[in-house]
């Protein structure tokens, strides 16, 4: 829950509002006030107690939010998980001189675009406009009301979707999509390497980020329709994001396995392929940027597949001496266990199958255009 503390220069029914912003205590950003509700207090309270704690206001909160943010945070196991955010109106009456956080955090009275161009999330920062008057008026001839008033995005880049979706972006979205399938790789790794430790929020991660490269995904294939100009041939384009989307798909069934199966102690080997899909992904990442010319970076490109290639060998490699060392230390005595070791083995195989296809799909390109 968040609040969104105001207060109004003036008596006038289009007096210029203010708003209160304060830093985040980690990496001193500017937010609004929020945090988790306690146990039993409603919405608009919780938002109102996080207010007085976190920015020294007290006043009247609306009851009704003025809309839903989402934004990722970062948890102390090294997940980045996702979050929505109920905002909260609160008309502050009161300025304490003291008060709970004061020590950790900065407070600042800014104007409404000041809020806006200040904060980080994009959907945030739409809430804040649409809050003063003639923004909120605007807003609603363009949107209607109910799109004004709660400014929920789809489960993806928020910046990324600023781009869409009418002017060709691909190469924006092969690179939004990218950096989703390192994300989801280094959830991936952690859960194999904490095992206990965290591994729902480690599971959540991996099918969030899923989601999120299933939204570029449409965007691409939706942008390849409607652009009659295309930097690569509509088939190379679509192959490419899909190859890129079945190393996350894979990522996710493999998450999904070990979250039915309870898996929490894993081979030596499965960390061994995890680190391989961590570089892959690594390597295609670094790889997107670099096709906006390919004729200038085509040997970087070749470079990068043939690595690509070479890890899938070694995942090979690395897959059956796994299977077959489990197969002796416990295939007999515990089948079970030998069977979902062979599942997880299964779906990390595959990831990195499909890195191979895309590097198969980057020198397929480098042919045609390099």
């Amino acid at each position: 829950m968040a609040a969104l503390p105001y207060r109004t220069e003036g008596a006038a029914s289009d007096a210029p509002i203010r708003i209160l912003l304060v830093t985040s205590r980690e990496n001193r950003r500017w937010v609004i006030p929020k945090g988790n509700p306690p146990s039993g207090m409603i919405g608009h309270a919780a938002a109102a107690l996080e207010a007085e704690e976190e920015a020294g206001v007290q006043g009247l909160v609306c009851p009704t939010p003025l809309g839903t943010y989402r934004y990722r945070k970062r948890q102390k196991n090294g997940a980045s998980l996702m979050f929505d955010v109920e905002v909260f109106p609160l008309a502050v009456n009161r300025e304490l001189d003291s008060w709970k956080e004061q020590s950790e955090r900065e407070r600042r009275w800014v104007s409404l675009p000041e809020a806006a161009s200040m904060v980080d999330e994009p959907d945030l920062r739409d809430l804040i406009r649409s809050f003063g008057p003639s923004e909120f008026k605007a807003a609603t001839r363009r949107t209607g009301l109910v799109a004004a008033t709660q400014s929920r995005i789809s489960p993806m880049f928020a910046w990324f979707q600023r781009l869409l979706p009418k002017t060709g972006n691909f190469f924006e979205m092969f690179e939004a999509h990218a950096q989703t399938v390192t994300a989801a790789a280094d959830a991936l790794s952690r859960l194999l390497q904490d095992g206990n430790g965290a591994a729902a929020d480690h599971i959540r991660e991996v099918i969030e980020r899923e989601n999120d490269a299933d939204e570029i995904t449409r965007s691409v294939l939706k942008t390849v329709r409607e652009t009659f100009l295309t930097p690569f041939d509509r088939g190379t384009i679509t192959s490419l994001i899909g190859s890129m989307d079945d190393a996350i798909d894979e990522m996710q069934a493999a998450v999904q396995a070990i979250d039915l199966y309870e898996v929490r102690d894993f081979d030596q080997e499965m960390k061994d392929m995890a680190a391989i899909i961590v570089d892959a992904a690594r390597l295609t990442a670094e790889a997107m940027p670099l096709l906006r010319d390919v004729g200038r970076n085509a040997n970087r490109l070749h470079e990068l597949t043939e690595r690509l290639v070479r890890m899938e060998g070694h995942a090979d490699d690395i897959h059956r001496a796994g299977l077959k060392r489990g197969f002796v230390e416990y295939g007999r005595q515990d089948t079970l266990r030998f069977i979902v070791a062979r599942e997880v083995y299964k779906h990390l195989e595959r990831i990195v199958d499909a890195f191979e296809d895309v590097a198969n799909e980057i020198d397929g390109i480098v042919i045609d255009h390099a």
